[in-house]
């Protein structure tokens, strides 16, 4: 997990949330995928002078897009409706942390968007060894790797914007209130609950 900068690991309650409910956690991690795009695009949007951070993310908009079509299609081949659903508390509390002036937004909005990739990969990784469904044990091991490249790369990226030992300390204490905000936990089954 270190180098992930996750703090803590999934708590167990978790797991019997994926085993209850684990249809309503696949309908949200496609949710996952089109926020994940979405977040990248205001990145685009906001930072276009940047250079280094369009092309990144130019790349991670079209990667989370794509994941995204591949969850459909999996909900698709499972006769699973994709509908809307309530998010969890996990990515507004999280988002809630981001500094207001820049340039400390523009490190932390890289920073929270590296440590959701890091826990969606974490938990990748967690439904790949936990389902006992061969088609959901290899979509899990593909996504795992993309999911890593993307929290190294808004990490890469916020210690352009600030010095590296100050991109460090700020990413250690998120990820201290991101392990708090897991460990709360939420009730809704979701991919970050």
């Amino acid at each position: 997990m270190v180098m992930l900068s996750l703090q803590i690991d999934t708590p167990e309650r978790w797991f019997s949330q994926v085993d209850e409910n684990l249809d309503e956690i696949l309908i949200d991690h496609a949710h996952c995928e089109k926020k994940a795009a979405g977040v990248a695009m205001n990145l685009l949007f906001a930072y276009v002078d940047n250079t280094k951070i369009s092309r990144a993310m130019t790349e991670i908009v079209n990667e989370e897009l794509e994941h995204f079509q591949m969850v459909l299609d999996l909900l698709e081949r499972r006769d699973i409706q994709f509908r809307k659903l309530s998010p969890s508390n996990y990515g507004p509390k999280l988002h809630k942390l981001i500094c207001k002036n820049e340039p400390d937004r523009a490190v932390d909005r890289l920073l929270v968007a590296g440590l959701i990739e890091a826990r969606s990969c974490e938990r990748f990784s967690l439904l790949k060894n936990h389902v006992h469904d061969e088609e959901l044990q290899k979509f899990y091991g593909d996504l795992f790797e993309s999911e890593a490249r993307h929290h190294a790369t808004y990490v890469r990226l916020a210690c352009e914007i600030a010095p590296e030992s100050t991109v460090h300390d700020r990413l250690h204490w998120l990820a201290s209130q991101e392990a708090e905000i897991i460990s709360e936990g939420d009730k809704r089954p979701r991919m970050h609950s």
